[in-house]
Parts: C-alpha cells; structure tokens; sequence
C-alpha cells in the first residue's frame, strides 16, 4: 500500500469512528454537523490526493486491506 493509499484509508476510517461517536451521543444532536466537519474535510483531502474521489470501489479495496474486520462485518449485512 502506498502512502497515499495509506492516508486515504486511514483517513476513512478516522471519519467512521468519528461518525459512530457522534451519532451514538444522544444528548447533543445539535452537534453532529460541526464534529463531523474536519474528518469529512479529511477524507475528501485525501481521496482526491489519491485520485479515487468516485472510485468507490477501489478504495474500499484498500480499506478492507487497512482493516479486515471492518469489511467482514460488513459483507454479513
């Protein structure tokens, strides 16, 4: 995996956690959007960077890579 590829994935995986955070807290609704702006920003940065921005499919080939469990749980839903 490239560095590149490396930080794209990563990147996304930052953004997943932050979600399920943020989702998860019931108490500040209101919140969601601003929290979730940097990782979003994150992510966006460096796909593009990447050149995946729309290639779905190939880059969650590198985060199944980067994160086995994650794709796992995914492909019984």
């Amino acid at each position: 995996m490239t560095d590149l590829e490396l930080a794209a994935a990563q990147a996304y995986v930052r953004l997943l956690s932050a979600t399920r955070a943020v989702l998860d807290d019931d108490r500040r609704p209101l919140l969601t959007p601003p929290l979730l702006t940097a990782p979003i920003a994150e992510a966006d940065r460096a796909l593009d960077a990447l050149g995946m921005a729309g290639n779905e499919a190939g880059f969650f080939r590198l985060v199944a890579r980067l994160q086995p469990v994650v794709s796992e749980e995914h492909r019984g839903t």
